[in-house]
């Protein structure tokens, strides 16, 4: 019996053994985990800023780009108009005559 009781005693103590490197180890996975959370929180916080940096670089780029566009679209269309109305005032006295000559009808 005395052997039995060592055998069980040698079980009960490698179970603990196993217990302790168990719980050793569930400590160690906890912290990972826990450092791996705020690394990830960091990574987030980080890619955020970076990519609200990035947006507004995009947007003052296209709004600039945009201003220039509407600054040519308005200096064509000056242009345009005043092409528009050199014509319009070399036309107007063949106009008036034409105009003339069908309302006497001659």
């Amino acid at each position: 019996m005395d052997t039995e009781k060592t055998l069980l005693q040698q079980i009960r103590d490698k179970e603990q053994e196993f217990k302790k490197r168990i719980d050793t180890a569930r400590a160690d996975t906890a912290a990972m985990v826990t450092a791996a959370k705020t690394e990830a929180a960091e990574l987030l916080c980080t890619a955020d800023e970076t990519g609200k940096k990035h947006a507004e670089q995009v947007y003052w780029n296209v709004r600039g780009k945009t201003a220039i566009e509407i600054e040519t679209l308005n200096k064509n269309a000056e242009l345009d108009r005043l092409i528009s109305l050199e014509r319009g005032e070399r036309n107007v006295p063949a106009a008036v005559e034409k105009i003339v000559s069908y309302i006497t009808m001659e």
